[in-house]
């Protein structure tokens, strides 16, 4: 078992590696997928079709027949990142197609991997279909190639990310997500809440709701019953009696209206938002063009923690924006003081092609960013610590998620997978298996973990 590493980001998911034994001459598509749960999902429906077309999932790349590698474009590291995840999988398979958000700049690949099959943008299922058909032409058996229940998931069986929505409409000038994956669009609620139930049914314990702006979903419909049709949705997901973790929430107004459900033990709403507030200087998120009113989200906080004490609230922050002054950082550390937030991971800032925050002036020295990311993440730290050691000797139920020699690595409800930390048991846990729900009493804390053991 391993802790949680305390400068995890947030926005990198693991590479996708499945087990699959393919029968004999059966084609074959490896997968690497980097970025965000978004894109996350965005593989997994890409081979669920095509394992329904007759391919095989290869776990390696020289198992495969071709790889697919599923690119992230929102930073430059993580652009450099997925050009070095490319020249890996030519150079150990040398067939290669790209999609994903790098994919929208195609030359961009090109002209560093210039023998990459194809390329294509996020979310372009058809176009990577028909790059795979081109490169490794399916051949079913329609006696065995039959489509999975809830087709294939890249996560472990027991919890599943939700995607509700594509796009974004804020216009934040570090992001250039709206230019690659376009304005908001909502999925049907229908859609959504039947995808929902299938992963139940399959014995899906947690759901965790992705998208760009989890608090919009559906406002971008018109003629709506519902002014925030996510407050619907989320009464619907409550109900299939699944753990169900809001990501992604913008705190508007219409949000304050998901705390009594929160609050309420008897549905599976789970009490965590996970709200990017990226910074609390008024100036500094005029820059950002992002609301800038902290204060109020103050407030917006204490209200939430009086309806429902026991929410959990994980956020991102950038630090060293352009134009941040040490006062502006400074007033971010009292913020902090007063939010006293749960859990939070922080970026330094970094340009990104297209973004409209590359010509601002007075940008930061790297030293700086790197000095103030240490002192921002030692006062999260802190923070942490001090929220965990007050959880010694609550009684609690948590998650099971691997059981190793060692024990039981599990999560709390404050506790998203990936980038959140853990609850570890060390011993008592014979009988148990990933995905149980097991009571616990916490008797041991660290600034990101939590130990406890097993009751009854």
């Amino acid at each position: 078992m391993s802790t949680n590493p305390p400068d995890l980001r947030p926005d990198l998911a693991p590479r996708a590696r499945i087990t699959e034994a393919p029968r004999p001459g059966q084609p074959t598509i490896g997968m690497v997928s980097l970025g965000c749960p978004k894109a996350l999902v965005d593989s997994e429906r890409i081979l669920t079709r095509l394992r329904a077309e007759g391919y095989a999932i290869s776990p390696d790349y020289a198992g495969a027949d071709a790889v697919i590698v599923n690119t992230c474009g929102f930073l430059d590291s993580a652009k450099a990142e997925s050009l070095e995840a490319i020249g890996e999988a030519l150079t150990q398979n040398g067939r290669v197609i790209v999609t994903g958000c790098l994919g929208a700049e195609p030359d961009y690949i090109t002209g560093a991997h210039p023998k990459v099959l194809a390329v294509t943008g996020p979310h372009q299922y058809e176009q990577v279909l028909d790059a795979v058909h081109a490169a490794v032409p399916p051949d079913p058996d329609p006696f065995v190639d039959l489509l999975p229940a809830t087709g294939v998931s890249l996560t472990p069986r027991h919890y599943s990310y939700l995607k509700i929505s594509e796009g974004c409409d804020h216009k934040c000038k570090f992001c250039i997500i709206p230019d690659m994956r376009g304005r908001l669009a909502s999925r049907p609620v229908a859609a959504v809440t039947r995808e929902a139930e299938k992963l139940v049914a399959a014995g899906v314990k947690e759901l965790l709701v992705i998208s760009q702006d989890t608090s919009a979903y559906g406002t971008d419909w018109k003629g709506r019953e519902s002014k925030f049709p996510i407050l619907d949705l989320s009464t619907e997901l409550s109900k299939l009696g699944a753990w169900v973790r809001l990501h992604y929430v913008y705190p508007y107004p219409h949000v304050r209206d998901l705390i009594p459900l929160m609050a309420d033990p008897s549905n599976g709403l789970l009490p965590y938002l996970d709200i990017p507030f990226q910074h609390a200087h008024p100036d500094t998120l005029k820059r950002m063009a992002r609301p800038a009113a902290a204060s109020r989200t103050l407030d917006e906080i204490a209200a939430w923690r009086r309806d429902c004490p026991g929410i959990t609230l994980r956020s991102t922050f950038i630090v060293g924006y352009p134009g941040e002054t040490e006062e502006e950082f400074q007033t971010l550390l009292d913020w902090m003081d007063e939010a006293q937030l749960d859990r939070v991971g922080c970026f330094k800032y970094e340009n990104v092609g297209g973004a409209r925050s590359n010509a601002l002036p007075d940008h930061v020295p790297e030293e700086v960013k790197e000095e103030r990311w240490h002192r921002f993440m030692a006062k999260a730290q802190a923070i942490s610590e001090a929220k965990l050691a007050a959880k010694v000797g609550q009684r609690m139920t948590v998650l099971v998620d691997e059981i190793d020699e060692d024990g039981a690595t599990c999560r709390t409800m404050a506790d998203a997978p990936e980038i959140d930390g853990n609850l570890f048991i060390d011993e008592g846990v014979e009988g148990l298996s990933p995905g149980d729900f097991v009571e616990v009493e916490v008797d041991e804390a660290s600034e990101y973990d939590l130990w406890g053991k097993r009751l009854g």
